[in-house]
């Protein structure tokens, strides 16, 4: 038995032959796909103003990455299972670099979120085999601590992103961003093919091929629908892409009840230590990611930021994370994953209320730092709880299942939370800017097609504000407090979502000594399962 409650077999070793190595491999890895995940926040508008981008098309190149990685985890993380994990991860690190390419060298903003759709299945290939094969490879208390490196690593190269990005459109065009994780994946997959284990106790069961499908169709379905919801005239294809979502989701659940091998084993998933940091995990991802996508441009757009001080601004987040992270391990082991949770929660709640009340236009860096601070030490603390819980609920043959879900807090999370926040700062931007030039003694003058423009982005605001000259202070300072009044719209439901997910967790997620005797339950109801061959092992409590 571990000191954390979850139980050892003799056929799982605490950590795995040069476990070093074996975890840098993977966490090099996974940083590829963390700094791809988050190099195009900071060159937004940069992007806006090459393309003459829409507010819509940008948010879809900035959840373009999270909707292909969210979209196909589950799917093949049950391929990694039963395939080979080591097989996928360097088939996935491999399609990063053509996915790199095309992203650089796009001709279109619709090409370039393409492109970044094909970058989030690279990355659905190699990410979550990384978790996966933590969870195959140790066990224990090395495990907590192995995820919270993973988890702490991860986010911090994630958003060393932003800054190198800045770096690099200070000298070079805004496709240079796409290209700085090349010659890391080289890196990784070298390191990936010398020291990670070809095979760590994989499934001999057959890949459920139908829910894989369905389950692309409906987590692709939902972002794009929350994507589209704002743009004029495209009701009929939110509406389609409703239909599909919810046809897909009731397809999903009624083929994972009589699949013999189901690709989500509800039935794990109905654990209270599984579902609930599950959806803990959602809430707490999407918003760090959702106030990175925000916050990145209100920093260039509205404080007049160049893209090296927005990127550098975001330092300090990284850098909690990465100090915060061996501390929730250890908080894990001694007061439970619940009391580690709600402690994160409570610095995200503050981080969002600090952002909804004190950055406006004339805000100085210590406010803007100090939100930073509070989202880097929250997503610290309740990361590794979320993840811990997720593969302390599952037995190792399903390591793919639990380790898909992980991905799915952050991907899932951050597509969801930033489509929202995305559709709110595009209505509040759009919805104000109209207002201002209603309210304007010029407003005669404003033609549809300019209103429209106007209307669009920020981005569109400055190429008419170039166009016309003599009223160009008055365009751009309406742009900004405009932007304001949508990211305040983005802010709000950030925070009432971190307010629901923190209620979730106080409510539902068990003390420390009911989690260890949940998860003793589940290994022993796993164990008989494994020994007979029948699902769930015998009768289930109310718990199981």
């Amino acid at each position: 038995m571990s000191k954390s409650g979850a139980p050892r077999t003799d056929a799982q070793p605490e950590a795995p032959a040069r476990a070093s190595l074996v975890l840098a491999s993977l966490i090099v890895v996974a940083a590829v796909a963390n700094l791809n995940l988050s190099v195009a926040n900071v060159a937004l508008p940069a992007i806006g103003r090459a393309f003459d981008s829409s507010q819509t098309a940008l948010n879809l190149i900035a959840v373009g990455y999270s909707l292909g990685l969210a979209a196909s985890v589950l799917y093949l993380g049950a391929v990694g299972d039963r395939h080979g994990r080591k097989l996928l991860l360097l088939l996935g690190v491999a399609l990063s670099v053509p996915a790199c390419l095309l992203a650089a060298y796009a001709p279109t903003d619709t090409v370039l979120a393409g492109a970044r759709v094909l970058g989030g299945l690279s990355a659905g290939m190699a990410y979550p085999t990384t978790l996966a094969l933590i969870t195959a490879l140790w066990s224990g208390a090395g495990r907590t601590k192995s995820i919270a490196l993973w988890s702490a690593l991860g986010g911090g190269i994630s958003m060393l992103g932003p800054v190198i990005a800045g770096a690099l459109l200070e000298r070079f065009y805004w496709g240079s961003v796409f290209l700085v994780t090349l010659p890391l994946a080289v890196v990784a997959l070298v390191m990936a093919l010398l020291f990670v284990p070809a095979h760590a106790n994989e499934s001999a069961e057959p890949v459920d091929d139908l829910g894989g499908i369905l389950s692309v169709l409906l987590i692709a379905g939902l972002v794009l629908a929350i994507n589209f919801a704002v743009v004029p005239g495209e009701g009929s294809l939110v509406l389609g892409l409703v239909v599909i979502a919810l046809a897909a989701g009731a397809g999903f659940v009624w083929r994972q009840r009589r699949a013999p091998n189901p690709l989500y084993d509800l039935h794990i998933a109905g654990r209270r230590t599984f579902w609930v940091a599950a959806c803990a995990g959602i809430i707490v991802f999407g918003s760090m990611m959702g106030s990175a996508f925000v916050s990145q441009q209100y920093l260039q757009n509205v404080l007049g930021y160049n893209p090296v001080e927005a990127g550098a601004a975001i330092l300090p987040l990284a850098v909690m994370m990465v100090l915060v992270a061996p501390r929730s391990a250890k908080l894990v082991e001694t007061r439970g994953a619940r009391a580690t949770l709600l402690t994160g929660y409570a610095f995200l709640f503050l981080a969002f209320a600090w952002m909804l009340l004190f950055w406006g236009e004339d805000s100085s860096y210590w406010q803007i730092g100090l939100a930073y601070v509070f989202i880097g030490i929250g997503s610290g603390f309740a990361g590794t709880p979320a993840s811990h819980s997720l593969t302390g609920s599952v037995p190792v043959r399903r390591a793919g299942m639990a380790s898909g879900t992980a991905d799915l807090q952050r991907d899932l999370g951050g597509a969801v939370m930033q489509s929202v926040m995305g559709v709110l700062l595009t209505a509040g931007y759009a919805s104000a800017f109209s207002a201002a030039i209603a309210a304007s003694a010029e407003s005669k003058e404003v033609s549809d097609q300019v209103q429209s423009e106007l209307t669009k982005s920020f981005a569109s605001a400055g190429q008419v504000a170039q166009q016309h000259p003599q009223y160009a202070d008055q365009i751009v300072a309406a742009a900004r407090q405009s932007f304001l009044h949508g990211d305040d719209w983005a802010y709000t439901v950030g925070l009432a979502a971190i307010a629901l997910g923190a209620l979730l967790v106080f409510f539902m997620f068990p003390h420390r000594d009911a989690e260890r005797e949940l998860l003793r339950r589940y290994y022993a109801e796993d164990s008989v399962s494994a020994a007979t061959g029948i699902p769930g092992g015998g009768p289930r409590g109310p718990d199981g």
